[in-house]
């Protein structure tokens, strides 16, 4: 049976100066791994183009899994029949594109979190090639963070999280330091993008801290409505949920600077419409959405003295959620420019590849921001979110990111407008299937008993009179053995 060559990638531990580079005398095994776990597979021959299978073997021996090595030289030989020419220059220069006026070489920035707290941090970002920062959130209370302060969710045996608890509030610095921090931030990178995050508990704090930011120098402000473990009240997303303070302190800000103003929602809401009209109406320049899920975790890691409390989920999990929220934003006609001015989208929540950068993007924001894929992964990922989304444009033929703006808007509908006259037919591939009988169980138990499995041959059998077309039996199949027919009108 043929290697799973993204399963295989899923367990490199991802190593900081990999030893399987080191080992190999004519490439970067490590690099294309890498390559392959964050969606550029089939970029990944040009740093393996020239490796000979001595050199992939020596890498193999130098691995240092816990487990047993990574099967590179199968993994790369499976991969590359023949190299992949490197094809320099490709798509380069294609990612440029504004938010509120101001140029970004890229969509790609930090987003407001422990990512993102010291000039150093930020300063190894940007050399990284992030196009700009939505630095860590500064207020002028007194910050007093717990320990342990994160948890993560993750499957046994795997050092990936798909889910992430975070109990850290704002900036500990002194509020003077963070703006000294932003200034010299802009000064030293003047083509980065320089965003201060502040939250306030009054009108004037408000209005102070957009002051500072502007003196600053900074691109714009971003106002935190929606941390959700602030230990103060009238606060963080005790402000999101509630459109007539949204409202007012957007209203203050924007009176106070000239700098772009935008407001952070919360997703802790039933409507986010609602808390981004009041933005909207006090003359938002764009919309930053959305910040951490409360939420629960219970296992031991979560204790701080023997207690837990409700804090912010972020991580891959949450990214249905977010993109629920944005296009919820962009399909309301009034903050999408139906009456005048069109307030910008910039897409947070579990974006960690370039195809979930891009899902955003497709839904309307114009730049995106990143956080736990950082904290597990590190500023590297920006690698493969730069080359995957600029081969992407270079397939398709595209000259620029904003040709990807919300182009999938008109097929996202309500269910009331979805076909429910023609049904497509799942299909099985016989040299594909395995006989693992996972998709009989999954139809008997949680479809439509569509599915009868001959326990002799080991062979699924799909029952047209009873199939739905749900394709339950294709979620499930795990060799990807189960396909679809052409769509047809229903008897």
């Amino acid at each position: 049976m043929k290697l799973n060559i993204y399963e295989e990638a899923s367990r490199c531990l991802l190593c900081e100066d990999a030893p399987c580079t080191k080992a190999c005398a004519t490439g970067d095994p490590a690099r294309a791994i890498r390559a392959i776990r964050f969606g550029n597979g089939k970029l990944a021959g040009r740093w393996v183009a020239e490796c000979t299978d001595e050199d992939l073997e020596a890498a193999e021996r130098a691995c240092i899994h816990y487990d047993r090595p990574i099967r590179i030289k199968e993994m790369v030989r499976q991969t590359l029949p023949l190299p992949l020419p490197r094809r320099e220059g490709q798509g380069e220069g294609l990612l440029s594109i504004t938010f509120c006026g101001i140029p970004c070489e890229n969509p790609f920035f930090l987003a407001s979190s422990a990512v993102c707290t010291n000039y150093e941090m930020v300063a190894r970002a940007f050399d990284a090639g992030w196009a700009g920062v939505f630095y860590k959130t500064i207020c002028l209370q007194e910050i007093r963070e717990v320990s342990p302060r994160f948890d993560a969710c993750q499957q046994e045996g795997s050092a990936d999280f798909y889910a992430f608890r975070n109990m850290e509030q704002l900036s500990e610095n002194p509020v003077e330091m963070d703006f000294d921090i932003l200034r010299r931030l802009k000064q030293n990178y003047p083509t980065k993008v320089v965003v201060a995050s502040i939250m306030g508990q009054t009108e004037e704090q408000w209005i102070e801290l957009a002051k500072m930011a502007e003196e600053a120098g900074c691109d714009a402000v971003e106002l935190n409505f929606s941390c959700p473990q602030m230990r103060l009240a009238g606060m963080g997303s005790d402000v999101g949920q509630n459109p007539e303070l949204v409202l007012f302190y957007t209203a203050y800000v924007k009176r106070s600077v000239s700098i772009p103003v935008i407001p952070k929602m919360t997703p802790n809401i039933t409507q986010i419409n609602q808390p981004a009209m009041a933005s909207y109406f006090a003359g938002a320049d764009a919309i930053s959405a959305i910040n951490t899920i409360k939420s629960v975790t219970m296992g031991d890691r979560a204790e701080v003295s023997g207690r837990k409390a409700v804090s912010g989920l972020s991580g891959r999990a949450v990214k249905p959620i977010a993109l629920r929220y944005i296009l919820e934003m962009a399909q309301n006609p009034v903050l999408n420019g139906a009456h005048g001015k069109k307030v910008e989208l910039s897409g947070i929540g579990g974006i960690e590849t370039w195809r979930d950068a891009l899902e955003f993007i497709q839904l309307g924001c114009r730049n995106v921001q990143v956080c736990t894929a950082v904290m597990q992964y590190g500023y590297r990922i920006i690698d493969d979110l730069i080359l995957g989304l600029q081969n992407y444009l270079a397939e398709r033929g595209l000259s620029s990111l904003d040709a990807l703006v919300g182009e999938e808007l008109p097929n996202l509908v309500t269910p009331t407008d979805l076909d429910r006259e023609t049904i497509v037919y799942p299909k099985i591939d016989r040299e594909r299937c395995i006989g693992c009988g996972r998709c009989h169980v999954s139809c008997m138990d949680g479809g439509h008993q569509a599915i009868v499995f001959d326990t002799d041959t080991r062979q699924p059998r799909i029952v047209g009179t009873k199939c739905v077309g749900c394709h339950l039996c294709r979620l499930v199949c795990p060799t990807g053995a189960i396909g679809v027919t052409k769509r047809i009108n229903k008897k």
